[in-house]
């Protein structure tokens, strides 16, 4: 288990790579992929900010100079670098309950970037194809997110993952397997009917 010393260790170290592994290592979401295009400072400063949330340890100063880091280092068009660290970013910031611009302009980055089919490219130009692995990493880290859903085209890329899900490598529906549950969170119940 990792503990707030051990992610402030390593933060301050700047092992931001180890930080990122080790941090991934006990998570559903864990592969090599993310391992090979995440492992660096923000994604780490981002996950980092997570686990403190979910040890209850979100009022220590590394969770300050975390979310410092993540607010310095969002670009002029609201993302972090790609979809995938985007989606991780704010995942950390709405972990606490956060509001404000930074989160707006990162969900705005995510609806702009969304094709219209409903899927996600793998880098920051639309007019690139969909990737069913970052498409499916977004909706895992998001999807149960009331502010996500109400600002992309949320059963856009739910219809998208029903129409190719045959057609998806074993990473990609691995994750969206995992996303799928995750998606249904929040959603409205059935209508439940009374028979009086």
């Amino acid at each position: 288990m990792t503990t707030l010393r051990q992610i402030e260790r390593l933060w301050v170290a700047r092992r931001y790579e180890t930080l990122f592994r080790y941090l991934m290592a006990a998570r559903p979401e864990a592969s090599f992929r993310l391992e090979v295009e995440l492992a660096r400072a923000i994604p780490a400063a981002a996950l980092s900010l997570i686990r403190l949330d979910e040890l209850c340890q979100s009022h220590q100063p590394l969770a300050i100079e975390l979310l410092r880091t993540l607010l310095a280092a969002q670009e002029p068009d609201g993302g972090w670098t790609d979809p995938m660290t985007t989606a991780l970013c704010l995942r950390a910031l709405l972990s606490c309950q956060g509001a404000g611009a930074s989160i707006e302009r990162g969900l705005f980055y995510l609806a702009n970037l969304q094709k219209t089919e409903g899927a996600w490219p793998n880098v920051p130009l639309r007019r690139l194809p969909a990737d069913p692995y970052v498409s499916a990493y977004i909706l895992y880290q998001l999807g149960d997110q009331p502010r996500f859903r109400e600002t992309v085209r949320f059963l856009d890329a739910l219809n998208w993952f029903d129409r190719h899900e045959s057609s998806l490598d074993p990473e990609a529906r691995r994750l969206w397997d995992r996303a799928s549950s995750r998606c249904r969170l929040g959603q409205p119940a059935e209508p439940t009917f009374s028979w009086s």
